[in-house]
């Protein structure tokens, strides 16, 4: 077998997880909800803004740390965007931990 096919394997492996199918319902059914849809999203971007931030300046947006854990638990006191938000770090972690296991494989040519 061929690292291509290795490859689309894992893809389909992960595709078909209990991890991904989870999150993809609870995701789907997040994204059908106009208003929880918005309090995502304004969170997503929030986030991403203070990863960004972090990067170029080396250090976290003090208060855009503070609007953001104050915004997670607004929201997580709703049953179904806890849920989102627990699944959705719960497939990161496959996927975080397929990545350093192959990272570890190949990390004598990195």
């Amino acid at each position: 077998m061929n690292v291509y096919d290795t490859a689309n394997k894992l893809a389909y492996e992960m595709k078909n997880s209990d991890e991904y199918k989870a999150y993809k319902e609870a995701k789907d059914k997040i994204m059908q909800d106009p208003e929880k849809k918005a309090k995502i999203e304004e969170f997503e971007k929030i986030r991403y803004e203070s990863q960004v931030l972090a990067i170029q300046k080396g250090e976290g947006d003090s208060e855009k740390m503070q609007k953001l854990q104050q915004l997670y638990t607004i929201l997580v006191e709703n049953k179904d965007i806890k849920e989102y938000f627990d699944l959705e770090v719960k497939f990161n972690v496959m996927v975080a931990d397929v990545n350093k296991i192959i990272a570890e494989a190949i990390k004598d040519v990195l």
